[in-house]
């Protein structure tokens, strides 16, 4: 187990996660302030916290929950994300280098996961 959460790489891919939708929000409709982009930025928080307490607890079965919480946080900011798309707020092209960090979280997550569950 690593000592800390911020020696982990998916809480820092998260980190960098949570910028890009702050960035992004930012550009949303004034209306969206308590709306899509209120929703967006807290499920984008919501990840890393969610590894970093899950870790900071010390207890295998309790890291592996806040790592299923983090993955479900992250389902929702992509849900999210393609919904402020569809509605004609963000671009493509910022759509799809969020969808790509996105990925790249959920399979870091994954294998987190599985590292945990099969050491004993």
């Amino acid at each position: 187990m690593v000592k800390s959460y911020q020696e982990l790489v998916v809480w820092e891919k998260s980190m960098e996660l949570v910028e890009r939708v702050y960035r992004m929000t930012k550009v949303f409709p004034a209306e969206e302030m308590y709306g899509l982009s209120s929703q967006l930025r807290r499920a984008a928080v919501s990840v890393p916290s969610n590894i970093a307490e899950g870790q900071a607890r010390r207890s295998k079965a309790e890291f592996l929950r806040f790592l299923s919480i983090a993955q479900g946080s992250r389902a929702e900011v992509e849900t999210q994300t393609l919904i402020a798309e569809r509605l004609g707020y963000v671009s493509k092209q910022q759509i799809s280098e969020i969808v790509l960090l996105l990925e790249e979280i959920a399979k870091m997550l994954h294998t987190l996961r599985a590292k945990l569950t099969t050491n004993h």
